[in-house]
């Protein structure tokens, strides 16, 4: 496990390819209304709502934002794969998930705008607060994760399909069986 301090290029923890990072923010007083609604809206978006699995950063394993002290303090805790930088990028560089993160962050303090890849991580780090632990159930990027799920989504057709009952009796086989019946 790698620790990091903020004034490298990679704040957070990381456990194999996967990085964590959470961000605090005060909210500007009387946005937390405002805020409460906007990230309602974020709930509501395509790729983000519960269930969707499309958000426009692939390498993200999940993301939430926590309003607490009654809205006037914001979470961001998140984790993802990869390098912070080409995280940092990919947000910068995605239309959708920038103006989120816009329609969001216009309600905390500090938050001036994003002009530049530069202004992003400025705004980012001075919010930033490595975790004092951190520890993933799984191993595994989120490409690999969607890519054992379409495969098992295939085996799993070849399990009910009729003319794979021969196939199926292989001693081969047995390993995918005996994980196919768990």
């Amino acid at each position: 496990m790698t620790t990091s301090s903020t004034a490298s290029s990679h704040p957070g923890i990381s456990v194999g390819p996967t990085s964590e990072f959470s961000l605090f923010f005060r909210v500007k007083p009387g946005q937390g209304p405002s805020l409460r609604s906007a990230l309602e809206e974020l709930q509501n978006t395509e790729g983000y709502r519960p269930g969707d699995y499309g958000m426009a950063i692939q390498t993200i394993h999940e993301a939430r934002f926590v309003l607490f002290d009654e809205d006037t303090r914001l979470a961001f805790i998140t984790s993802f794969d990869g390098p912070w930088d080409a995280y940092m990028e990919d947000f910068f560089t995605s239309g959708p998930t920038l103006a989120l993160f816009d329609v969001i962050f216009r309600h905390v303090e500090g938050y001036d705008g994003l002009p530049d890849l530069a202004a992003v991580k400025a705004f980012v780090l001075s919010a930033e607060q490595a975790a004092a632990a951190y520890a993933r159930n799984y191993g595994g990027t989120v490409k690999e994760i969607r890519k054992a799920e379409r495969v098992n989504a295939a085996f799993q057709q070849v399990l009910d399909h009729p003319a794979a009952a021969e196939l199926l009796e292989h001693p081969a086989m047995q390993p995918l069986l005996d994980e196919a019946g768990d």
